[in-house]
């Protein structure tokens, strides 16, 4: 099985380019977000990129923090209840992120850099001004605070989740922020520091330049009413079974849709292909019936999937 990412590099890199120039135009502070599985593109490679245009990146959790780049100061975005190994004193270890007392009380002992996060409209984590002196009181090194506003909502919205919190911030202190556009960024108000934490708008920002498909296994003739697959789900009408290279070992599964129901992920001839049932580890069983476009043994079918919850077998760099 091979699922497959291609990327048109010169445009890849041209998004890439332009978002960080307009960040640093902004007065700088950008903080790439290379957690997970590096969206798509693989958290050390995804990193090592990030290292040519940033001193600091951000992960998801302690666990993400082997084979990064030495030179790179590293981000922890999720509060841990569990200090890393990286021993405290050592100022090339990584920033983690207390969001409650109980953050602040488990790394009591660590006594490293930390961003202390405050509550926004999304409620998860976060608490008042208050947090700062509890994690200096806990011997812990402020470096910053962090204000996450949700995804939902306006432009305005989110940046009022960020500016009804400067009064009650030190000036000296660095505010971390996320989810604004370059120019939203540059319009929030002299009085702080700022940095920008961005993932989807930096590496996924254009589209165009990437395109996820996989490969055909095989392709089997059945006839209406006779049965196949896992659970011995019948066919309506005749057609062909398409057995896809792609599964839920990779992240692949159906598209939820509402009311619309649970939608096949894969698209063949710019027409979205049936699925038979629902994918399996390493491989889905797909229905095309007669007169529909069908693909051959070897060809690929597009794939419809977030990239970030995906994981690739193959890049393609065009």
């Amino acid at each position: 099985m091979t699922i497959r990412l291609t990327i048109r590099t010169a445009v890849w890199r041209s998004h890439v380019a332009q978002i960080a120039n307009a960040i640093d135009e902004a007065g700088g502070g950008l903080v790439p977000v290379v957690k997970g599985n590096g969206y798509g593109f693989g958290r050390d490679w995804l990193a090592a990129t990030a290292a040519d245009f940033c001193d600091t990146v951000a992960v998801g959790t302690v666990h993400e923090l082997d084979g990064l780049p030495g030179q790179l100061t590293v981000v922890v975005l999720t509060p841990t209840l569990s200090p890393p190994k990286t021993p405290a004193s050592d100022s090339s270890g990584p920033v983690l992120t207390v969001g409650s007392r109980a953050h602040i009380d488990a790394l009591a002992t660590w006594g490293g850099r930390v961003i202390v996060k405050l509550i926004s409209p999304m409620r998860r984590f976060g608490g008042d001004r208050k947090m700062v002196e509890l994690a200096k009181s806990a011997g812990l090194h402020v470096i910053g605070v962090s204000i996450h506003p949700p995804l939902a909502g306006s432009p305005k919205e989110h940046a009022a989740a960020i500016t009804d919190w400067l009064d009650d911030i030190d000036t000296s202190i660095p505010v971390w922020v996320s989810h604004l556009h370059p120019d939203q960024y540059r319009a929030l108000p002299g009085t702080h520091q700022f940095r920008l934490r961005l993932g989807t708008m930096l590496w996924h920002g254009d589209k165009s330049a990437l395109h996820l498909d996989a490969d055909v296994l095989d392709v089997r003739p059945i006839t209406a009413g006779e049965t196949a697959g896992y659970r011995l789900g019948s066919v309506a009408s005749d057609g062909h079974l398409v057995i896809i290279g792609a599964g839920t070992a990779n992240g692949v599964t159906t598209i939820d849709e509402g009311n619309e129901g649970s939608l096949s992920p894969f698209h063949f001839a710019k027409k979205r292909m049936a699925l038979h049932e629902p994918p399996h580890m390493h491989s889905s069983m797909a229905f095309v019936p007669i007169g529909f476009p069908l693909p051959a043994v070897g060809d690929r079918v597009d794939v419809q999937r977030p990239l970030h919850m995906t994981t690739v077998d193959e890049y393609r760099w065009l």
